[in-house]
Formats: structure tokens, C-alpha cells, sequence
């Protein structure tokens, strides 16, 4: 089967675990760039990248790369494509421009005058233009401009591939799919005990978290891919890979989500039974400090509120020292992490990270940090472990 390279766009800060993701698929020449990797492969792979692959936005293919200093010289190096080999006459089509270009200030100019070049060739060859459909198209073309450099490609994913399927109801600001995966395979998550998340909100991070420790397929709920409507669509090949359970594995833990919100609780209990995964999440209202478990280790993550919809800064640093009290007294010999965009009130949590990774949620920067929890000081358990080492 003929290899082809490809693009995978992700969030910052989830370039590596991307990468890796990809290459456990059998990507070839996988090499990490901004906000995205590269990579090579054939149809099999293009079609698993989509259906697998947590930490991806879109799968891009490039189909022409030119120079060009003007919105009018992109138009003719579009024009020259030929468009039959991709398309069909009668597909709706659509066009995203990402521009990153001292020559280029108007990337929905470039947008327009792209949507004109692709029209303008079909009526030159048929003597009739497509149509052009903003929303749900048949088709969608990629145009990423890096200083002087195009790159057209067709996007093989369609709608972002953050949009999972199983999430039918929403809370304020849930966290996307994509990065909640990201930060769960950055944690080293894979389903190895009992898993903790105390502020649910709809269930993202418990889906996903649940998703990566019986290695189901992160789309697999997705009603469809663009590549799905492209002329050179294998059916049979596509069957063949959506069908294919053999990689899935069992998961012998308990995740347990949780939140003091009835609405919250409303919304994840929907999109948990539309995961199917009532089995393997427990759900329940309940204050954070009110959670009870067994003395056994655990991982916990939290996306806690950042401060924008509390009233008083006072709020956000009081809820940011309970959660670091129910960590240390609750959660002994567990890891905990979390996300947050509020620096002064992570200060509040009052327990020293093991490490903080810098990361994005959406354009607003967040730390994301680890603490290894343990009873009682930690001079101490810095003093135990060391002992433990040096035996």
C-alpha cells in the first residue's frame, strides 16, 4: 500500500505524547513540530490515526506546497491542483486558512480567494462550480501559510476530533477531550489502580481516563470522518480497522468521579451511559471532603476552578487549601494531579509538586503539577525513601 506523509495538529505541550502515540500505531519519519507532528504512512494508518489516536485535533494530508507573498499568487498556485483527483463536482466544500505570515494579514481573505481558485478550476473544466457549505460539507481543505510557504491539505478528520461522540450533555467550561487524554497519558495513566477525580464537572477526564485503561479506540463513538466521503474511500478497509477489538483490554480497577454539583452529576451520568462505561465509573454528589475509600493507592486528578467565576479572590484560595488538606489527609500514598490556570492559588494546595509540566487549556497558560501524597511531614518521608534507596 502506498505511504504518503501526513499531519497530526494537537495542543501545545502534548507534541511528545502525540508522537508516541503515533509511533505505537507505525508511524514512520515521525518528527515533532509546533502545535503538531509529522509524519508517514499509508491509508490503514491515515484511517487508525483518526479512530485511535488520543491527543490529535485533525489528520491532515498535504496535497501542494508553494511560495507565495499575496492572497493572488495563493489563488494561482490552488488553481493549478487538480481537483478531480480529490473531489467530485457535485461535493459541498469548505476552507480553513491558519496563517502565520508577515505577508499575510487577512487569513479570511485568503480563505475567500482560496474558495474562488477551487471554483474557478472546476467551472474552466466542467463549466460548473461547486458549493461551498460552512457547516457539515462534504469536504474539507486545510491552508497553512508559514511566512512565505503554503501548504494545501485535505483534512481528513473533518470535524475536530475532540468531539469524541459520547458527550451529549455539558457543564460551564468542560475540558476538552483531547487535552484531558493528554494530560492523563502525560500523568503516566494506563489503568493501573483505582482512579480519583473529586470535581468531575461532565465527566471528561473519568471518560477518557476510563477509555485509556481498556484501550478502546478514543473515536470510536464518532458518527463519522471526512475521509469517509473522499473518492478513493476503502469501505472494506475501513470495516475491516473500525471492527478490529482485538487491542482492548481489561480493566481490573474502579474509577470513581465525583462533584458537589446535582447538574454536574446529571451531565456526566448521560455521558457515561453513552460511553457505556457505567460499569467501570462510580458516580456520586458529594463533597470533596466527604469522600471515603480504602487505604490503598490511587490516582487523582483534578481541573479545579481557575477563579474566573468566583466572586472573591478569598473563594478560589480557600477552595485550593481544601483540596491540598483532603489530598494529604484522604489520599495517602496515592499521586494526585492537577491543571490550573491560577498560579497564586496552586500555592494555596500547601504540598510541594514533584513536578510541573507547563501546558495550555485552550490560549490560557496552566501548570500542570504532580504530588506524590504521604501521612504525616515531609521531611520525614523524604528521609524514609532515601533510607529505602540507600538499602
Amino acid at each position: 500500500m502506498r505511504e504518503f506523509p501526513m499531519v497530526a495538529k494537537t495542543f501545545k505541550g502534548l507534541e511528545g505524547v502525540l508522537a508516541e502515540e503515533l509511533s505505537d500505531l507505525g508511524a514512520k519519519e515521525v518528527k515533532i513540530g509546533n502545535r503538531a507532528v509529522s509524519f508517514s504512512g499509508d491509508t490503514a494508518l491515515l484511517y487508525r490515526a483518526n479512530l485511535c489516536v488520543r491527543t490529535a485535533l485533525r489528520i491532515l494530508v498535504p496535497i501542494a506546497t508553494f511560495q507565495a507573498t499575496n492572497a493572488d499568487e495563493v489563488y494561482e498556485g490552488v488553481r493549478k491542483i487538480d481537483w478531480a483527483t480529490y473531489m467530485d463536482l457535485q461535493q459541498t466544500f469548505s476552507v480553513e486558512s491558519n496563517v502565520f505570515s508577515d505577508s499575510f494579514r487577512n487569513s479570511r481573505y485568503v480563505t475567500y480567494r482560496v474558495k474562488d481558485a477551487i471554483a474557478d478550476w472546476w467551472t474552466d473544466k466542467k463549466g460548473q462550480r461547486p458549493n461551498v457549505r460552512v457547516t457539515n460539507p462534504d469536504f474539507y481543505i486545510n491552508v497553512h501559510i508559514a511566512q512565505k510557504t503554503v501548504t494545501v491539505s485535505l483534512d481528513s478528520s473533518g470535524e475536530s476530533l475532540h468531539k469524541r461522540g459520547y458527550r451529549v450533555a455539558t457543564t460551564q467550561a468542560p475540558m476538552n477531550e483531547v487535552l484531558a487524554a493528554g494530560l492523563l497519558l502525560l500523568a503516566g495513566w494506563s489503568g493501573q489502580c483505582d482512579f480519583y477525580d473529586p470535581m468531575c464537572g461532565s465527566g471528561t477526564l473519568p471518560i477518557e481516563a476510563a477509555l485509556i485503561a481498556k484501550n478502546i479506540p478514543a473515536n470510536i463513538y464518532r458518527s463519522s470522518f471526512a475521509f469517509e466521503k473522499w473518492l478513493n474511500f476503502n469501505a472494506v478497509l475501513w470495516d475491516e480497522i473500525y471492527n478490529d477489538d482485538g487491542n482492548e483490554r481489561p480493566f481490573n480497577h474502579q474509577i470513581y468521579a465525583s462533584d458537589t454539583s446535582f447538574y454536574a452529576i446529571e451531565a456526566s451520568k448521560k455521558n457515561i451511559a453513552q460511553a457505556a462505561l457505567q460499569k467501570d465509573i462510580q458516580l456520586k454528589q458529594v463533597r470533596m471532603e466527604e469522600i471515603k475509600r480504602e487505604a490503598t493507592p490511587a490516582f487523582v486528578m483534578l481541573n479545579p476552578p481557575y477563579g474566573e467565576r468566583l466572586q472573591a479572590n478569598k473563594d478560589i484560595i480557600d477552595l485550593y487549601g481544601r483540596i491540598g488538606t483532603t489530598l494529604k489527609h484522604t489520599f495517602a500514598g496515592s499521586v494526585a494531579w492537577i491543571i490550573s490556570a491560577n498560579m497564586e492559588a496552586m500555592k494555596a494546595v500547601g504540598l510541594k509538586p514533584m513536578k510541573k509540566i507547563p501546558i495550555l487549556n485552550g490560549e490560557l497558560p496552566c501548570t500542570f503539577n504532580q504530588y506524590e501524597l504521604f501521612a504525616g511531614e515531609h521531611k520525614e518521608w523524604k528521609k524514609q525513601h532515601q533510607n529505602a534507596v540507600e538499602k
